[in-house]
């Protein structure tokens, strides 16, 4: 049988059958009139091979490994090495931070993540008043390079790839960390990891930026040429769509806005005189786990494929390596539920195996309590514990992207693409991704699809169990993890005598060379390690930068 001829008689079986459901419908009708996912895209009742084009297999589909990297990144994937199973954890002090790593690394964690807390975010210290309530209590509170010495305290840096979730001062906790390595003896080429370094989502996203957009980028770039000498197998970036998820964005809008803020900071590295196939392997992306099992799979697919066409078309990269999005994974921390906590153990379990079906490289999985309080040792251990169940007892690490060719799922992932697509072209016809955010539009559509979630809660077109549906009873919840407010006064002693202890001279030099190179044009890295390394503190270093570059002013949204 011709293949025509099998496509005319599966496309006649097909309106059959669906003329046939229609009948049966009036009798007893679906769920619901229509059916879409949280990108709004519609779901069909069936897929058929009518939904897939097999001529355009290698084009868009690929085999693994190979562009444009569809069904991953990596020819074997799992049968190889599975993902990094990297838990991001940070609370309190350093040394409360530091016991909590130790415990991951004994429980078989693969990575370290570093969560800092609110004033180190925004490069303060903790004696600031802007600090005042804020030390800890979403992660470590990092002021100097003798916190960070505290904080990786027998942890053997030329073994363990470490990840910091920091972006404004990121140039500065990078310093920190190598020079706590050269400490260690670890030379600053052995070392692996990442920081985010991602400030563009930062202004449309979550909110803990200090510098405006053009000083910012002149930053990351700096980073990117630093390391690429100094430090070649850091990422230098982590380009996040992981926050623009949370703030409320849909799957194609992670995926959109996540890639358009990618090519800006391409497009700032090649300006800057960098050659795309120097940096281009370094840049890795962080991408959210959210609820709609299939979507999230699909979505990962697409933005690898579309990754690779921007960087092989647009930017003319040669290296196969510039093309491939190598991405850390997690799971969606707003869809947790502080009510009936335990079923969010459930939650994170489906969005984790989402993200390995979908090919991440690395992963964390949410602990069942954050939505009450900073996550127990046991809700860690069964976090970690789910990364491990699916790893080694299921056996969907045993072939490579195993839901490849279903119906569906191809359709989604061109559609996901697609729409993608479309944001970016409407991007670029807006200049790119730092006029899109100074004229307050990412930040619009993530606010309107955000508005539209929650009312779907409200109105009880999307049920979240336990809270607007199947809800019970429950008793208020007790021995819930606090940050002890003495946590800031342990640390502003320990700078006011670190402050004394050091040589002040040379760190008021430091401080004044950074300056100096800030109003001009070179690297600014070597003059900031050379701070960290004199023991200034991270709100002094990132107050001369405040004084050279001035403090961003978000864009208002409201008035459209």
């Amino acid at each position: 049988m011709s293949e025509e001829k099998g496509r005319e008689e599966l496309l006649g079986a097909f309106k059959k059958w669906a003329d046939g459901v229609e009948q049966k419908l009036s009798k007893r009708p679906e769920r619901k009139e229509e059916f879409v996912n949280t990108s709004g895209i519609p779901v069909n009742r069936a897929y058929t091979p009518l939904d897939r084009t097999d001529d355009n297999y290698l084009p868009e589909i690929g085999l693994p490994g190979e562009y444009p990297y569809t069904r991953g990144v990596q020819p074997t994937m799992y049968r190889g090495r599975y993902w990094t199973m990297r838990q991001y954890a940070g609370f309190a002090s350093a040394e409360e931070s530091n016991k909590r790593y130790r415990f991951l690394l004994d429980q078989g964690q693969t990575g370290l993540s570093v969560a800092f807390d609110l004033p180190t975010q925004i490069g303060y210290d903790s004696d600031d008043e802007m600090a005042i309530g804020e030390v800890g209590k979403v992660g470590v509170a990092i002021d100097s390079l003798k916190d960070i010495e505290t904080l990786f305290h027998k942890i053997p840096l030329d073994k363990v790839s470490t990840s910091m979730t920091i972006n404004s001062p990121a140039a500065v906790l990078l310093a920190m960390y190598i020079a706590m390595a050269e400490k260690q003896g670890v030379q600053a080429e052995k070392l692996r990891g990442t920081i985010q370094n991602d400030i563009l989502k930062e202004y449309s996203s979550r909110g803990t930026y200090i510098f405006p957009p053009k000083p910012s980028m002149r930053i990351i770039t700096d980073i990117f040429s630093y390391c690429t000498k100094k430090v070649p197998m850091w990422n230098t970036i982590s380009i996040s769509g992981y926050h623009i998820r949370e703030a409320g964005s849909t799957a194609v809008q992670e995926v959109a806005f996540t890639l358009a803020n990618g090519i800006a900071y391409v497009e700032a590295a090649l300006k800057a005189g960098l050659d795309v196939d120097t940096f281009g392997p370094r840049l890795s992306f962080f991408f959210n786990s959210h609820l709609d099992f299939l979507e999230e799979i699909a979505k990962y697919r697409a933005a690898r494929r579309l990754w690779a066409k921007i960087m092989k078309e647009r930017f003319s990269a040669k290296n196969p390596k510039s093309m491939m999005i190598r991405f850390h994974t997690q799971t969606a921390g707003c869809t947790l539920t502080l009510q009936q906590p335990k079923n969010n153990i459930v939650r994170v379990a489906f969005q984790a195996m989402s993200a390995v079906l979908g090919g991440t490289q690395s992963l964390h999985t949410n602990s069942m309590d954050e939505a009450l309080c900073l996550p127990s040792e046991e809700a860690v251990q069964i976090a970690l514990r789910t990364q491990q169940l699916i790893a080694y007892e299921t056996g969907v690490t045993d072939t490579v992207d195993p839901l490849a060719g279903s119906y569906y799922l191809e359709a989604l992932t061109r559609e996901i693409f697609e729409r993608a697509e479309e944001y970016i072209n409407k991007i670029d016809d807006m200049g790119g991704a730092v006029p899109a955010i100074e004229q307050g539009y990412i930040q619009r559509e993530i606010q309107d699809s955000a508005y539209k979630y929650q009312l779907d809660i409200e109105k009880e077109e999307r049920i979240v169990v336990g809270l607007n549906r199947f809800q019970v009873e429950e008793e208020k919840p007790t021995n819930l993890l606090r940050v002890d407010p003495a946590v800031r006064e342990a640390q502003i002693k320990r700078l006011k005598e670190l402050k004394s202890e050091r040589d002040n001279e040379k760190v008021n030099k430091s401080l004044s060379d950074l300056k100096q190179v800030a109003q001009g044009e070179d690297n600014l890295m070597p003059y900031i390690l050379d701070a960290v390394k004199a023991y200034a503190s991270l709100g002094e270093i990132c107050n001369v930068l405040r004084e050279v570059f001035g403090e961003y002013q978000q864009v208002s949204t409201l008035g459209r």
